[in-house]
């Protein structure tokens, strides 16, 4: 009898810890989608597009698909999410993703472009220390 109440306990204790792991992924991946989100909406108020837009299925025209490789690059360089990370937040696939940073790093060239990505990436950074800051606190 006492074996199996210390087993129930040690099977419930394992089931809570598994719990609060389950917990923590959760809220890693909330923040990981919240980090696209901001990325997201950075990049469609520089191209005068609603966020939404960005989220469809299709790819849209030329400004909305220029507009989501934009926020797919910043998610991946100011936050430093994974291509698949990066991927699954907005609901493409690692190689779209891939596609999309190459894109925006060859229109870098362009200086008045290259300034505009610098900007947004150093206020994005910023925001994600100030809020990782506020987090712990």
């Amino acid at each position: 009898m006492v074996r199996q109440i210390a087993a129930r306990r040690c099977r419930l204790s394992q089931r809570e810890h598994t719990m609060n792991i389950d917990q923590g992924k959760r809220s890693d991946a909330l923040a990981l989608a919240a980090s696209a989100r901001l990325a997201e909406v950075a990049a469609s108020a520089i191209a005068h597009l609603p966020a939404a837009s960005l989220r469809h299925a299709q790819r849209g025209r030329r400004p909305v698909a220029r507009a989501r490789q934009t926020a797919m690059y910043l998610t991946h360089v100011a936050f430093g999410l994974s291509l698949t990370r990066v991927g699954i937040c907005f609901g493409r696939d690692r190689t779209t993703v891939r596609h999309a940073c190459a894109l925006t790093e060859d229109r870098r060239d362009d200086p008045a472009l290259e300034l505009g990505l610098s900007a947004l990436e150093a206020g994005l950074v910023a925001l994600n220390v100030s809020l990782a800051r506020e987090a712990r606190s």
